[in-house]
């Protein structure tokens, strides 16, 4: 029996990916053991969203044959299709498998170990030219209470500091049914919540041929009828995607938790207009407003790039002020970092780094002066929490888990709640993250 190893790095579809390509091992006999010495084979699922990405990357490769000279190095996904024909030449990487290859892993290796001179065909396709999504499936998780399902592959935004179009091609989506499929057989399992996630969510269905044409509404309304599942959670959203009949028809689908990531980048029309961001201030800020109509008190999420080419100080201050002014529950700041091949890498008035530095560091500060102020909303209020993993502040022990907002809450510690829902008031704060849930 070979041993197999695997390594994730990047977003959570790529963490997707590696579930399913650990579960296709284990069926075809693999071993599955941790990513250190001692493996058969080692495979990295890549990323390569910024140059510094790209590096993760190779050194996880070098990494791996350096544990074991005789194993076999499999570089996996994006960096695979961003690094083209270079990374052949890679003396640490044995085999190369682009994006919508995935599922043949088990076959490629087979013909990689049976083969005399160890040549398997072309692994790596003209990704902008696909149109089939790939039927990549899990049947569970790590994480035993929420479940991470892939519904999208693709993007047809091309942001210009963004390299994924290039990586994972044009929108393809997953038919209905098959996601659905997999939702009951994780339900089955154990899972009481899953979170819709891919490359662009938004997109779900613009894809399908006309007669067969669905839309991410109609996926959420199909999943929320499976019996047992208790959440659904939306991942990154486009602002667009939020009309006033959206908002509605998910406020009316009890399942659905009012947790809204949508994303931003810059608070800055002139910032937003070189990103190639397809929206304005004014036209985010009513998306905003809408979900606030629609929800009681919804958490509303973002990320934000301090330090995109050209954000001149008076720039960087208006996006300051928007942000204050849509009173975020979380950003995810990240200061700009420049990705080869992308129209932004080769803008004029790349901002030094220590600027960069001081504007990420004022973000995150405002960041978490916002999530406290709206933490402390819900103070007094019932709720239900679903319970996740072990926590221990100052000394003792408790059970954690999330709201429906994805407010973190806590009870003393018992054996066995991992998994369970537990409805209580948040009485107060632990800490400035973390409710004692009083039930």
């Amino acid at each position: 029996m070979r041993k197999a190893a695997l390594h994730n790095l990047g977003c959570k579809v790529n963490s997707y990916e590696t579930e399913a390509m650990q579960q296709l091992l284990e069926e075809a006999g693999y071993e599955i053991v941790p990513f250190a010495e001692g493996a058969d084979v080692y495979i990295i699922n890549t990323c390569s969203v910024t140059n510094i990405a790209d590096r993760k990357s190779r050194q996880m490769l070098h990494r791996a044959k350096k544990m074991n000279p005789q194993a076999v190095v499999v570089a996996a996904g994006c960096y695979v299709q961003s690094a083209g024909e270079a990374l052949k030449l890679d003396e640490a990487v044995d085999l190369v498998i682009g994006n919508n290859k995935k599922t043949e892993l088990v076959r490629i290796l087979d013909d990689y170990f049976t083969s005399e001179d160890h040549t398997v065909e072309e692994t790596v396709i003209d990704i902008g030219a696909a149109k089939d999504y790939e039927a990549l499936t899990i049947k569970r998780i790590a994480d035993h209470t929420r479940a991470f399902i892939k519904v999208t592959d693709g993007c047809n935004q091309f942001c210009s500091y963004c390299i994924i179009p290039y990586t994972r091609g044009r929108v393809r989506s997953r038919k209905l049914e098959d996601v659905r499929a997999e939702v009951e057989r994780l339900v089955e399992a154990g899972y009481k919540e899953i979170v819709l996630t891919g490359i662009h969510l938004s997109s779900y269905g613009v894809d399908f041929e006309e007669g067969g044409k669905k839309t991410l509404l109609d996926l959420i309304v199909c999943l929320h009828e499976a019996e047992g599942l208790l959440r659904i959670r939306l991942g990154s959203l486009e602002p667009r995607i939020i009309t006033k009949e959206f908002a509605k028809a998910l406020a009316s689908l009890p399942k659905i938790c009012p947790h809204f990531h949508l994303s931003l980048q810059s608070g800055c029309d002139a910032t937003l207009a070189r990103m190639n961001r397809h929206y304005t201030t004014e036209d985010y800020l009513s998306r905003c407003e809408i979900l606030r109509a629609a929800f009681d008190c919804p958490a509303i999420t973002t990320d934000v790039i301090a330090g995109f080419p050209g954000e001149t100080e008076e720039e960087f201050q208006t996006t300051e002020a928007f942000l204050k002014a849509v009173h975020f529950y979380e950003m995810h700041v990240f200061k700009y970092s420049k990705r080869e091949g992308t129209r932004a890498a080769v803008m004029p008035s790349q901002i030094p780094e220590p600027v960069k530095t001081e504007r990420s560091g004022v973000l995150l500060s405002l960041e978490k002066e916002m999530s406290l102020e709206y933490r402390k909303q819900h103070l007094g209020k019932n709720t239900e929490v679903l319970m996740e993993e072990e926590y221990e502040w100052e000394g003792k022990r408790y059970m954690i888990g999330h709201t429906k907002e994805y407010i973190k809450a806590a009870v003393p510690f018992q054996e066995d709640l991992k998994g369970s829902m537990i409805s209580g008031i948040l009485e107060t704060l632990l800490n400035d993250e973390v409710f004692l849930l009083k039930n």
